[in-house]
């Protein structure tokens, strides 16, 4: 934590960029030093390590207490040396497998593929990696599986004790990602029926004595026998302390308008000015990061003196696995490497060499109104949680020095400790048939360490009754609803691809399913709109966005998948791979459920009707006599707008169904597909009456 400057104390020096930009006063730091050298044998830089002074205490802990606690500061190795500790200790023998989750897919592949080189062993084979369309590991080899903690949750749903697991790592708990919770909730549970199941929470910020409180059994629950040969209930804890570099806070003195441009003369001003290192910087998502990098390539080349000195990365997470070697590899000799991320670099991943960060004071949260049904991605103010873990960033190898774009006293007056838990702010409906597949019919009831909202939780409830997956009794329909919880998509997505197996175009919603579970497979590129514009139409179909889809498809299968052929068409080549990767996942996913493969060669209209079939909630019509194409959504009555990306921007066709909602000064559809009004009491006749006789014009629910 920095010393923060008072009134009456010496003033900190002032720079000033010459372009009278970024303006910072300087603050010392009150962290410890200590000296941490680099190590040639990756055992002595295991060694080295602040945790494994604690190496022994942890396997301790973790043999006599069902529930330990690691509050470990960012550095101090817990991620990747706590696994390996416990597969030394003998808890993967007999077949049993250590379980490491994370909340992000990129830190799950980084931290694996680490692991597997510290124990010299290739991954996938004795520690091995799954996220989502994602299996790298050997079954009856594999010792040591990271995962996501959504990825757990599914497999709770084919093995609800986790038998074949001995201990569970949550690590980075304090992100409190919403498959975190009800992974925690879930696992309090099962330690009831396996008492010898080590749990393991860890996080750099946690609030321990919280987490303990959560996990201590309650006295009903507190068995004679679990107490007397089983591991102790009370949960223990346990600190790590980080390396302890000294990090020099810097704060802004005036707020800035523009962060983004605010981050780009801060980091040419860190490289006028500072000694050798690399810089981090904090920017909300793909969209700025991707505008970053480019400001900053033109900032280096008009530089002269920094033309070539700088290596501009990206770091989010749909980077494909090579851009992904680029980022974590060393930095050239005489280069100076800059990593413009997410806050996906807050933790758990390890990028040697940073030595500057500069943190933008935000980042992209997910916030979800249930009264509207729109879950927006909104860039919001980060915590101090949030402020700390990115100023520990810079003090991994050296004393670093971390430059906040905000005043000191918008940090110590203003910013929340703590930020608001996922839970609290998200669509509830995957999270909810997830808890009803594992058998919790008592929603209410359930252990949440933060409770969602009722309008959420109600919200979500009648989607899930509305599309046939919840009965009367709130219980799994069947066979739809313990279908549609195997298949790992949205709800409403799932519902059209079980739709598809009746209407004869399985094949073809298995890729417009797979096209919808990447980020995007466009490529948008700054100053080249136009072009992005006329690459759109040579694929569009008149029938909406998910035809489209079909057609980009279609293309990059004739194109032999060439990148090259992507790149013409600003069509993003690895979004195409993972499409790819996800419908071959899907496809072996339908056809456990007995989903027969068929394409409907070309028949669009029962493409229509399938989607339809899932997304009738969202159906809306064009107002009548609208010059601006204003819709209304048929459940709710909302104003609504088809989003300038979508291929039917500006040709309003008169009945659609839109995938998502995005708000920004209006109300966006997303995705859209035209239909027609009477498919509606066709696929939803629970939903959706005729109101008058013979009128299909409205139709309500």
């Amino acid at each position: 934590m920095a010393k923060f400057w008072k009134p009456g104390t010496e003033k900190p020096r002032l720079v000033e960029d010459e372009d009278g930009g970024v303006l910072f006063f300087y603050s010392t730091s009150s962290s410890s030093s200590s000296s941490f050298g680099y190590a040639n044998n990756l055992q002595q830089q295991r060694q080295r390590l602040p945790v494994f002074k604690r190496r022994d205490a942890i396997l301790f802990l973790v043999e006599n207490h069902a529930t330990t606690i690691v509050v470990g500061e960012t550095g101090s190795g817990k991620t990747t040396q706590i696994p390996q500790y416990l597969n030394e200790g003998g808890w993967a023998e007999s077949g049993h497998v250590i379980g490491c989750t994370q909340p992000r897919r990129l830190a799950v592949q980084s931290v694996a593929s680490r692991v597997a080189e510290e124990m010299g062993v290739k991954l996938g084979e004795e520690v091995g990696y799954v996220i989502r369309f994602e299996d790298v590991t050997t079954p009856g080899v594999t010792r040591i599986k990271f995962l996501t903690d959504g990825v757990l949750l599914r497999e709770m749903m084919d093995d609800p004790l986790l038998s074949k697991y001995s201990v569970i790592m949550i690590d980075e708990a304090h992100e409190r990602s919403i498959s975190t919770d009800i992974v925690l909730g879930l696992l309090k549970k099962i330690q009831r029926r396996r008492p010898e199941l080590r749990l393991i929470i860890s996080s750099a910020t946690i609030e321990a004595k919280s987490i303990a409180s959560f996990f201590r059994a309650s006295k009903k629950h507190r068995g004679g026998a679990t107490k007397e040969l089983g591991p102790k209930t009370e949960p223990a804890i346990v600190s790590v302390e980080g390396r302890g570099f000294t990090v020099e806070i810097n704060y802004i003195q005036e707020p800035v308008a523009d962060y983004l441009r605010a981050a780009v003369s801060t980091v040419m001003l860190i490289h006028k000015q500072q000694t050798v290192g690399d810089i981090l910087v904090f920017l909300t998502g793909q969209d700025d990061i991707d505008a970053g990098v480019q400001l900053l390539n033109e900032e280096a080349q008009s530089s002269g003196k920094s033309n070539g000195e700088l290596l501009v990365l990206p770091l989010y997470s749909g980077l494909s696995r090579a851009e992904q070697d680029l980022v974590f590899s060393p930095t050239p000799r005489g280069k100076r490497k800059i990593i413009i991320s997410t806050n996906i670099a807050e933790t758990s991943l390890t990028l040697e060499g940073i030595v500057y960060v500069v943190d933008s004071g935000f980042s992209k949260q997910r916030f979800y109104d249930p009264l509207s049904d729109i879950e927006n991605l909104v860039v919001a103010p980060i915590s101090k949680a949030s402020a700390r873990q990115r100023a520990g960033r810079a003090g991994r190898v050296r004393p670093g020095k971390c430059f906040r774009l905000y005043t000191e006293e918008y940090y110590v007056n203003e910013m929340s400790a703590e930020g608001i838990p996922e839970m609290q702010r998200s669509n509830l409906v995957s999270c909810i048939i997830q808890l009803k597949a594992l058998g919790i019919d008592n929603i209410l009831g359930f252990g949440w360490p933060s409770s969602p909202s009722p309008e959420a939780m109600i919200r979500a409830l009648e989607v899930l009754y509305s599309l046939g997956v919840l009965d009367d009794d709130a219980k799994l329909t069947s066979p739809t609803g313990f279908q549609v919880a195997e298949i790992p998509l949205d709800p409403m997505l799932s519902k059209a691809l079980l739709a598809s197996n009746e209407l004869g175009c399985s094949e073809e919603m298995l890729t417009i399913s797979a096209v919808l579970s990447v980020q995007s497979i466009w490529i948008s590129v700054r100053g080249a709109q136009k072009q992005l514009d006329e690459a759109k139409l040579r694929f569009a179909a008149a029938e909406g966005d998910h035809v489209t889809f079909l057609n980009v498809y279609k293309g990059f299968l004739e194109s032999g998948k060439s990148s090259k052929w992507c790149h013409k068409n600003f069509i993003n080549y690895h979004a195409m791979k993972k499409v790819l990767e996800t419908r071959e996942q899907l496809k072996k996913t339908a056809q456990r459920l007995g989903i027969v493969l068929k394409s409907c060669d070309r028949d669009i209209q029962v493409i229509r009707k399938a989607i339809t079939a899932g997304f009738f909630a969202n159906a809306c019509h064009l107002e009548p006599y609208s010059h601006e194409g204003k819709y209304k959504t048929v459940r709710t009555s909302q104003d609504v707008y088809i989003h300038p990306s979508s291929v039917l921007f500006r040709v309003n066709p008169k009945w659609v169904v839109y995938h998502s909602l995005v708000s920004t000064d209006r109300r966006y559809m997303r995705n859209v597909v035209t239909i027609d009004p009477t498919w509606l009491v066709e696929v939803a006749p629970h939903y959706y009456q005729y109101q008058g006789p013979g009128s299909i014009a409205t139709l309500t629910r």
